[in-house]
């Protein structure tokens, strides 16, 4: 493990990483860290795609919406071009098109809608009700301390977010983790994050693809890796609702609505602690059984 594995040191890498070079005619180029997986973590592309999408939009109108497709799977040790095509700006708001490229090929692409603040109806569902605090419910490397060759591999890459499952996670072993129909997981930036509205919801993007697609495992008592299953992202979307600060505790609820033909589609709310509903994201992954 690095000294960029946790806190504010890990949360200063993302604030890093999401901070793209800009290249002129609204194009940028971002990186990848220089330790993690095989290919580009999904929240991190679409991470960065809203990044350089957000900055060819005035800065009063914010991000309310986003829909992307993963088309390849990322090279992280080659730099990723980001190109950002003008949709619209009308009077409330602003539609921008951003496309993800490596090799001269598309990899990722991006619609988002950026909305200027206005009046209007409000209410939501009800936060999720008995369910413990983040101080009560166990780290991740708690959790995965009875599972040493799982928390060296959790241990191989920064983690600048906290990640706290209320139930079992499925990076546990096969046979260990019950069958539940919702997923609770409570998330934070480990860190503190600059006030820009823009950096939180990227922030946010990112968090909000670490682990929707186990909410499909979770249905089954299903886990990744041996004995398990092996997935990648086929397209993500969210909705941001009200504000919030990306470093401040939020429930991740999670459920599975269906998975059929080696896909399956999770969606979650998000909370705060004090039961603001702030965002939806749902999202469809490829999900392969592998051996133990």
């Amino acid at each position: 493990m690095t000294d960029l594995a946790s806190g504010q040191a890990a949360v200063d890498a993302l604030v890093r990483l999401l901070d793209l070079e800009p290249l002129g005619d609204d194009r940028f180029l971002g990186t990848s860290p220089p330790v993690g997986p095989q290919r580009v973590f999904g929240g991190q592309v679409a991470g960065q795609a809203l990044v350089a999408a957000g900055r060819t939009v005035d800065p009063v109108r914010h991000v309310h919406s986003l829909h992307g497709y993963f088309v390849r799977g990322g090279d992280p040790s080659v730099p990723i071009t980001y190109a950002v095509e003008s949709i619209r700006d009308g009077h409330s708001f602003s539609v921008r098109r951003s496309v993800a490229y490596q090799h001269d090929k598309v990899i990722f692409f991006m619609s988002a809608s950026f909305h200027a603040p206005a009046e209007g109806l409000d209410h939501q569902e009800a936060a999720p009700p008995d369910v413990p605090p983040p101080d009560e419910v166990p780290t991740m490397g708690e959790r995965l301390a009875k599972y040493p060759e799982r928390a060296d591999i959790w241990g191989m890459v920064p983690q600048p977010i906290d990640v706290r499952y209320v139930g079992e996670p499925g990076w546990v072993r096969p046979g260990d983790r019950p069958a539940e129909e919702r997923q609770r997981v409570w998330m934070r930036i480990d860190g503190k994050l600059p006030d820009d509205p823009l950096l939180h919801a990227c922030a946010l993007t990112f968090a909000s693809d670490l682990t929707l697609l186990d909410a499909v495992l979770s249905t089954h008592g299903a886990v990744w890796g041996p004995g398990g299953f092996v997935g990648a992202s086929l397209d993500h979307a969210m909705w941001f609702h009200r504000s919030f600060r990306a470093d401040e505790w939020f429930l991740y609820d999670s459920s599975s609505p269906s998975a059929s033909d080696a896909r399956g589609l999770a969606t979650g709310r998000m909370f705060t602690r004090n039961g603001r509903h702030i965002a939806t994201a749902v999202q469809e992954g490829l999900l392969r059984r592998v051996g133990g």
